[in-house]
């Protein structure tokens, strides 16, 4: 890395650091798309980099005005330098954390925020002790904003290509598109100047999410359904059922904007919460009802499971077989993957992860931002 680039890394990622100071939820991946808005624009232009930074890391706007704030302690106090022939950037100190004086002990303890590197103050951030927090240790209250933070969450659904053809940006790709092409020609005087071209379009895959709310899954449910709620608010695309001892779509139920009615309904429609669990039974009730017939064909499934199942093993893996084959892909969701040690020794999950492409935790709030990822391969 060279090192202006090197300098504007450092300069996003103690911004980065003053962002969760003030409350942001700010991921790793937000700070590297920064970074490289700023390799981009510049930081010789406030504006350009202000807006590179709201597209960043602002999710809604609820997040646009302690985001202005940090970026006026952060960056007016101090302006942009360069120096020695290459571009340098010093995160200034806000006004308000004077720096220490020079007869402090270099290894004295700061006393209030934590001081980051080159003066950023990083405050107490409750979304960022959450992160690794398992969800079956967290109370009502953590639960709460663990929901809220994942309702930030960046989403990006995996994309395929649809049958649908657009003008291609490349001069050489895809089909001539002989109407654009004449249309072009004529608003030049007859003159063919350019030759205009057709290619698929991409299109998001849909996301079906099958969530075990069973009694052994009661640690994690509320916190998976929070994620589902918000995958279904965010996408389109996107459909959610709950496994127990049947199979309920609840889409319609998690489409409502209020996190705490949307659950509420949920608990309404689905009379099994926290029942028994009969995995088999509820794939084949949804391969036969809804999976087979369109909504998994060619969709990324997630299915959140401890893998307990009170049914015959073998009919789970013959309709795991079922749903595999129609499937983009299969993603198995087990909090106690986390464990120490854990095995997938139940005989439940020895039976579906043969037909699963990816097998993750989804226990805690870092753990969703691994599966977000997996979902939009």
């Amino acid at each position: 890395m060279s090192g202006a680039r090197a300098d504007l890394a450092a300069v996003a990622t103690a911004f980065a650091r003053t962002l969760r100071g003030v409350g942001l939820d700010v991921p790793s991946s937000a700070t590297l798309d920064f970074a490289q808005a700023l390799a981009l624009v510049g930081v010789g232009r406030p504006d350009a980099v202000y807006w590179a930074g709201r597209a960043c890391f602002c999710r809604g706007p609820e997040d646009a005005d302690p985001y202005s704030r940090a970026f006026a302690a952060f960056f007016t106090s101090r302006a942009p330098t360069r120096g020695r022939g290459r571009l340098t950037t010093v995160p200034p100190t806000p006004a308000a954390s004077p720096a220490p004086s020079a007869g402090d002990g270099a290894g004295a303890p700061l006393e209030g925020p934590r001081r980051a590197a080159r003066g950023a103050i990083v405050a107490y951030s409750p979304a960022e002790s959450l992160r690794t927090k398992d969800f079956a240790a967290c109370t009502d209250e953590e639960l709460a904003e663990a929901g809220r933070v994942m309702s930030r969450l960046r989403r990006r659904p995996a994309l395929r290509r649809s049958r649908r053809l657009v003008a291609s940006r490349g001069a050489d790709q895809g089909p001539l598109d002989l109407r654009r092409s004449l249309r072009d020609a004529l608003r030049h005087g007859g003159d063919p100047t350019r030759l205009i071209r057709r290619t698929r379009a991409s299109r998001a895959r849909r996301v079906v999410l099958l969530l075990d709310v069973s009694g052994s899954m009661r640690p994690y449910a509320r916190a998976l359904l929070r994620f589902a709620h918000a995958t279904v608010v965010a996408q389109r695309r996107a459909e959610a059922f709950t496994l127990g001892t049947r199979c309920t779509r609840v889409t319609r139920q998690l489409s409502w904007r209020d996190p705490d009615a949307a659950l509420a309904r949920v608990a309404s429609a689905a009379p099994d919460l926290e029942g028994g669990t009969r995995l088999g039974a509820c794939l084949r009730e949804f391969n036969e009802s809804w999976g087979l017939g369109g909504l998994a064909r060619g969709a990324v499934v997630v299915l959140s499971s401890d893998g307990w199942d009170r049914g015959d093993p073998a009919l789970l893996a013959a309709e795991m077989a079922r749903l595999w084959r129609v499937a983009h892909s299969v993603v198995w969701v087990n909090p106690l993957k986390a464990s120490e040690g854990y095995e997938p020794l139940v005989r439940g999950m020895a039976a579906a992860l043969p037909y699963t492409d990816d097998f993750v935790a989804g226990n805690s709030l870092e753990a969703l931002e691994v599966l977000a990822e997996v979902i939009a391969r």
